[in-house]
């Protein structure tokens, strides 16, 4: 649906401006009208690259919205009008298009909207989960501390992540290196050693003809593997992203891989239990909160087992019913569930699980950390390895012949 920009004033004469997003001009009016707003100006924002390129640029991030979380909670606490906070906070921000955004749920607010509805206009930034937890501060009259609440578990979501992101950062940019290094010496390096080789008239070596076989194929005809990895990376992407039974057999390969697998195990585990204690702390229904958890967690095989439970729950079953099933999850979350239901002390019992698998998956991130050293160096004496045999001998042979 495209945007529209407008300018106009509110019931207090003041003039406020942000950007509406309608089917059609004469809903956006509507829109706006029905917030109390009087139109001074409304016209159609038209998409250009720049438009697209700051939007990338200054997209929100998950550390834009523990502060924002954090702050308004502040300012609900200190018994600032909803409205005069997000206010407040729009001067704070510094992301222009979080700026924006904040904005406009300010000016829906003002117009008689529930925060809650404010924010879920903005889905691609406050998901579901976001959304349901204000819902149910909004119910409880506790929205201050559900907010402070969400920014803990947002910012420890943050911190788990940016580990992760931080201990792939150096296999990375060796692999990457190597890859680059490679490249240039097949291409322009070892054509300039084989040349001698092959006036020599000497016999070389198996490995010496595969390098030179390899160095005039990527020489020649870089371009076309070039084309074959984009064209192998976007069909990847493809049937990974748009087709179910894709998306289905990557997401149990994920989970089979050694280390790896166990790694992301942890990480889904974490996930589940930390926003399933989220929501139920928050004063959500276990129904509702098993039916947001299923759309936050990103994996096709606990999306289905935790839908299953959701329906089992519907149906008067425990809710480690179906857990119990899998052989996706440890039998400890079914039988610590399972306790937590008996004594209706689920969510401390949904709080210990998630802390427990965070330290799992925060020393296993530790130890990979540690192992990938040595792999990468093993990694490049090999391959250095290969490069003396295919082409420093059969050169050290000719001299020594000679």
């Amino acid at each position: 649906m495209p945007y529209f920009r407008y300018k106009a004033e509110n019931k207090r004469n003041e003039t406020v401006e942000g950007v509406v997003q309608a089917a059609a001009q004469s809903v956006a009016a509507g829109i706006l009208r029905d917030q109390g707003l009087t139109i001074v100006s409304l016209q159609e924002e038209h998409p250009n690259i720049l438009r697209y390129s700051l939007k990338i640029f200054n997209r929100v991030k998950t550390k834009d919205l523990v502060i924002f979380s954090r702050q308004l909670s502040v300012t609900i606490s200190a018994n600032i009008p909803l409205v005069q906070g997000l206010r407040i906070l729009i001067a704070q921000t510094t992301n222009p298009t979080f700026k924006m955004m904040i904005s406009e749920v300010a000016d829906d607010v003002e117009g008689g909207a529930k925060l809650s509805a404010a924010l879920a206009r903005h889905h691609a930034v406050f998901s579901k989960f976001f959304v349901s937890l204000i819902k149910s501060g909004e119910a409880s009259g506790k929205l201050d501390e559900i907010l402070l609440y969400l920014a803990n578990q947002q910012e420890k979501d943050y911190d788990l992540t940016s580990k992760i992101r931080g201990a792939m950062i150096y296999p990375a940019f060796i692999l990457v290196g190597l890859v680059v290094v490679g490249t240039l010496m097949m291409v322009m390096v070892v054509p300039q050693l084989t040349g001698i080789l092959r006036e020599s008239g000497v016999e070389l070596p198996l490995s010496t003809k595969v390098l030179i076989g390899t160095s005039g194929f990527l020489a020649r005809f870089w371009w076309l593997l070039l084309l074959v990895i984009i064209g192998a990376g976007v069909a990847f992407y493809l049937v990974i992203n748009k087709t179910t039974r894709g998306r289905y057999y990557w997401d149990t390969v994920k989970l089979r891989l050694p280390i790896f697998g166990s790694l992301s195990q942890k990480l889904l585990l974490v996930r589940f239990t930390r926003s399933l204690h989220t929501l139920l702390s928050g004063g959500v229904s276990l129904s509702r909160s098993l039916e947001v958890v299923s759309e936050v967690t990103n994996n096709v095989l606990y999306q289905k087992l935790i839908n299953e439970t959701r329906r089992a729950v519907e149906s008067g079953h425990s809710i480690a019913s179906e857990f119990t099933k899998s052989k996706e999850v440890p039998a400890m979350v079914s039988q610590m569930m399972q306790l937590g239901e008996r004594t209706g002390r689920l969510d401390e019992i949904l709080d210990k699980l998630a802390n427990f698998y965070t330290r799992e998956a925060d020393n296993m991130i530790s130890n990979l950390v540690t192992l990938i050293e040595p792999v990468v160096m093993v990694t490049i004496g090999i391959g250095v390895g290969l490069l003396v045999s295919a082409i420093i001998l059969p050169i050290y042979n000719l001299a020594t012949g000679l």
